[in-house]
């Protein structure tokens, strides 16, 4: 059923809930994992000190994705290599899954509601929407302070 079963990560709670449903998947179907950390480009702002965050966030980013690795590996499930991504990132996701031939997409939400949710917008609400393969999303955890 799933071959390739996209994580998209950021190193939060709700993204490595959402890492653990998708191993569980993948030891269940032999599917492998694929790690993906987007770096959002379209919010900052095109000056030099744009350089550094980026830099800053491919080390977040390059730990996101290791710690998705990490567990995987643990759990005797085949990864992909990961990687790190630069755009929009339900864009950057989406163009992945279709590169990868991806069967599945398992995202964490970060659960906004109201104003914050019409003004922000959300990244998983938009791969939900515009994706062409399954999404599974979940929430982080009750006790969870991201």
């Amino acid at each position: 059923m799933y071959e390739h079963i996209l994580v998209p990560t950021d190193g939060s709670t709700g993204s490595t809930a959402a890492a653990e449903l998708a191993i569980d998947l993948a030891r269940q179907y032999d599917a492998t994992i694929h790690a993906l950390f987007v770096v959002d480009t379209t919010s900052l702002p095109a000056d030099v000190t744009a350089t550094y965050v980026d830099e800053a966030l491919e080390g977040v980013g390059e730990d996101a994705t290791a710690a998705v690795v990490e567990r995987a590996a643990e759990a005797g499930v085949e990864t992909a290599p990961p990687e790190i991504a630069y755009g929009a990132p339900h864009r950057e996701i989406l163009e992945y899954a279709d590169e990868h031939d991806v069967d599945l997409i398992a995202m964490g939400t970060r659960g906004r509601r109201g104003l914050d949710r019409l003004l922000i917008g959300s990244v998983a609400e938009k791969v939900v929407r515009l994706s062409t393969v399954p999404v599974l999303t979940t929430h982080a955890p009750e006790d969870s302070t991201d």
